[in-house]
């Protein structure tokens, strides 16, 4: 499979960790430019790999080869909300492969979530998912996808 049809547009963020971004979705006011903050925050500290914002508000996905690519919307490049600083200027990728999905505010959030809550398929691509209850802090758990492996039952 080659390109897909025209880029669709999303109301999310990105952060691409090492070589993999984490495109985080939710409703308008969930914490998405947060969350993205945290991440590169917890980057630059050495939790997890290297960051860089992709994109904040506005995104660009295409199926690239069975691929999810994601691409910052030109009109904001680098530039993140930070809530009670406003708009702030970031170093960023202009392209990133997707390897996880946050949905923040998700309603199948779950303490023990079923194996498949945490699989979800954008544009024809399956991709991990990390669903994550109404107010609940959204960072401990990508920490954990990140640097965790899951429990083998044998």
């Amino acid at each position: 499979m080659t390109a897909s049809a025209p880029h669709a547009t999303v109301h999310a963020s990105a952060v691409k960790i090492g070589e993999r971004a984490v495109l985080i979705r939710g409703p308008s006011g969930s914490g998405k430019s947060r969350l993205a903050f945290e991440l590169i925050l917890a980057a630059s500290t050495g939790m997890i790999a290297p960051a860089e914002l992709v994109g904040d508000d506005r995104l660009h996905l295409a199926n690239e080869a069975g691929t999810l690519v994601v691409r910052p919307a030109e009109t904001l490049l680098g530039l993140l909300e930070v809530r009670g600083l406003g708009i702030r200027r970031l170093p960023f990728a202009a392209r990133a492969e997707v390897g996880l999905v946050v949905d923040l505010d998700a309603p199948d959030a779950a303490r023990m979530p079923e194996a498949r809550s945490l699989e979800v398929e954008v544009n024809g691509v399956k991709l991990a998912r990390i669903p994550v209850e109404t107010g609940f802090p959204a960072l401990p758990l990508v920490l954990a996808a990140l640097t965790t492996n899951p429990l083998t039952v044998l």
